[in-house]
C-alpha cells in the first residue's frame, strides 16, 4: 500500500489497525472521532443494574463482548458482581455475535440464541418469535442506542430495561478530525475507515459544523472510499447516500484485507504513454521507472487525466477536480506546474477549444 493515504477514525484498538496499515506501506492520518468514556464511578449504570437485578428479567440481550465485560467490572467494583451474574444466569441470553457469545461463556453463562448477521435488528427479529407479553427484557446497550429495536420489543408487549456500560464522547483538545475532513474534501485521502456507527455520526456532525457536510459526503461518493467493519457501522453512511465497502466477515482483519484488495484492484493505475509506462499508486507517480513528485493540486489533475485514458477532459471538468472554487487562472497555473514537474510536457496535451488529454 505504499503511496496510499488512509484515514482512521477509531479510538479503541486503533493502534492495531494503524500498525497493520503502516506495515503494508500506507501513510495514516489518525483522527479519533469518539472515545469510550470510563465507567469507574458510573452511578446511572449501577442504578440500572440494581433495577435489572430487582426485576429478574426473563431475557437478556448482550450486544458486545466489551460491554458485558465492563458491566461486570462495574458491578464487581460496587459489590454487585455475583448477584448480577446470578440474575443473568437465570435468564434466556441472546447475543449479537460470536464475540458477545465468547464473553458470555467466559463469564460462566450460556446463551440461547445468536444473531445470524451480528445486528441488533436480526436479534430482535428472532426474539419476536417468542411470546413477550408480560415478559421483561434487559438489553445491554453499546454506546449507540438503537431506539427502534427497543420500541419493537415494547410493541410486542415486553417491559424493556437497559444498561449502558460505556458511552461515546468526543475527544477533547484535538484538531485531527477537522484535518481529516478537510483531507477527504480535498482528495488528500484514498480511504477512510470506520469501526462504529457513533463514529460515523460524529464525523458527519463535525463536517456539518465546519460547513463541509455536502463536500464531505460528495467525496465519499466519489474519489475517497469509505470502508466499514460491518453493516451496523455502514447504516449511517447509507442513510446519506454513501455506499461503503463492507467485508464479508465483520472483523478488523477482514477490514484490513478489504482495504488492501480495493486499493490494489482500483487505485493502482498503469498506462503506456509517449514517454513510457506510467504507474500511479496513490500519491506515488512514476514515468518510465522514474519517480515524480507532484503537489496535491497537480496530482489531482494528473490522476483525472490518467483515469480518462486518453480521452479529452474539458477545462470545466478539470477545474471541478481542484479543491475549492477554482477559476480559470487557478486551472492555468496548475496545468503549468504539472507540465513543469513531468519529464516531458507533451504528456499533457492541449486540445484546442476542447480541453486537455493525456498523451497515451
Amino acid at each position: 500500500m505504499t503511496g496510499f493515504r488512509i484515514g482512521v477514525t477509531s479510538d479503541r484498538r486503533s493502534g492495531d489497525l494503524i500498525d497493520a496499515l503502516q506495515r503494508r506501506g500506507a501513510s495514516v492520518l489518525h483522527a479519533p472521532a469518539l472515545k469510550i468514556a470510563p465507567v469507574a464511578e458510573d452511578l446511572p449504570l449501577l442504578e440500572d443494574t440494581r433495577r435489572i437485578m430487582a426485576a429478574r428479567p426473563d431475557y437478556v440481550v448482550v450486544t458486545t463482548a466489551y460491554g458485558l465485560r465492563r458491566w461486570c467490572e462495574a458491578a464487581d467494583a460496587a459489590g454487585l458482581g455475583d448477584n448480577l451474574l446470578e440474575v443473568l444466569g437465570g435468564a434466556g441470553i441472546y447475543v449479537r455475535g460470536p464475540k458477545a457469545r465468547g464473553a458470555v461463556r467466559a463469564a460462566g453463562l450460556n446463551d440461547v440464541g445468536i444473531s445470524h448477521d451480528e445486528t441488533t435488528a436480526s436479534l430482535v427479529n428472532m426474539m419476536l418469535g417468542l411470546d413477550l407479553r408480560g415478559r421483561t427484557v434487559a438489553v445491554q446497550l453499546h454506546g449507540y442506542t438503537d431506539f427502534r429495536q427497543l420500541d419493537r420489543l415494547r410493541q410486542a408487549g415486553a417491559q424493556v430495561l437497559t444498561a449502558t456500560p460505556y458511552r461515546w464522547v468526543k475527544p477533547a483538545g484535538t484538531d485531527q478530525l477537522p484535518r481529516l475532513i478537510e483531507a477527504v474534501c480535498g482528495g488528500g485521502l484514498d480511504v477512510v475507515t470506520f469501526t462504529s456507527a457513533p463514529a460515523v455520526d460524529a464525523v458527519l456532525s463535525t463536517a456539518s459544523e465546519m460547513g463541509y457536510r455536502d463536500r464531505f459526503i460528495g467525496a465519499l461518493r466519489g474519489q475517497v472510499a469509505a470502508v466499514v467493519v460491518g453493516p451496523v457501522t455502514a447504516q449511517p453512511l447509507i442513510d446519506v447516500g454513501v455506499a461503503p465497502l463492507v467485508p464479508e466477515r465483520y472483523r478488523m482483519g477482514a477490514l484490513i484485507r478489504l482495504v488492501c484488495e480495493y486499493l490494489g484492484q482500483h487505485r493502482v493505475l498503469e498506462y503506456q504513454s509517449v514517454c513510457g509506462p506510467i504507474e500511479l499508486r496513490g500519491r506515488n507517480l512514476s514515468v518510465n521507472g522514474t519517480a515524480i513528485e507532484l503537489a496535491p493540486a497537480p496530482m489531482s489533475l494528473f490522476r483525472a487525466l490518467v483515469e480518462a485514458n486518453g480521452a479529452v477532459l474539458s477545462r470545466e471538468h478539470l477545474a471541478g477536480v481542484l479543491p475549492g472554487d477554482a477559476g480559470e487562472h487557478a486551472l492555468d497555473m496548475t496545468i503549468s506546474r504539472l507540465r513543469k514537474s513531468l519529464p516531458d510536457a507533451r504528456l499533457v496535451a492541449t486540445v484546442i477549444k476542447r480541453g486537455y488529454r493525456l498523451h497515451v
